[in-house]
């Protein structure tokens, strides 16, 4: 299959997305473990790193191409969406609760724009996978509240495939 790399959508706190296109519509890059579990990689900011070169770091250390013929120039983006955790559940919320005064975690999912072709390097132990976005719209079962609500957050945007 030819896949066409159009944008990445990235979350600097734990999460990354990466949007490529097949048949004019929009699909979702994934990590997936084993056979069930998809998650968008990415990790955490170091102390008092600042979101966007924390976010490169972690696009380098995770989908870069360790090689001078692929150098990655990452460009972010406007933030899509903020997304809580309160405490130390699970549970994430796409708002802060107000009687919240130093929630646990803070994940922000950005734009991050490429060029038409790109090169990824994936963990051995890990599959990339281009999820359409019709497929995870209102799926919590299989990719969780925040994955699923992703083709709502983009629904602002307007994209441009590139044949």
């Amino acid at each position: 299959m030819n896949r066409k790399l159009i944008e990445k959508f990235i979350e600097n706190m734990k999460c990354l997305h990466s949007h490529v296109q097949e048949h004019n519509h929009p699909h979702l890059l994934l990590l997936q473990i084993g056979n069930t579990f998809c998650k968008l990689p990415g990790g955490r900011l170091k102390p008092g790193e600042n979101e966007i070169e924390g976010l490169k770091r972690k696009l380098c250390s995770k989908l870069a191409v360790n090689s001078p013929s692929f150098p990655q120039n990452w460009q972010i983006g406007e933030c899509v969406a903020v997304w809580w955790r309160p405490n130390f559940e699970t549970v994430m919320y796409p708002y802060c609760p107000p009687h919240i005064t130093k929630p646990k975690e803070c994940k922000k999912l950005f734009l991050v724009h490429l060029s038409e072709r790109e090169y990824f390097a994936v963990p051995r132990n890990l599959k990339l996978l281009a999820v359409p976005l019709f497929e995870l719209y209102d799926n919590v079962q299989r990719y969780g509240p925040v994955i699923s609500t992703i083709p709502q957050q983009l629904s602002r945007f307007q994209f441009n495939m590139v044949s």
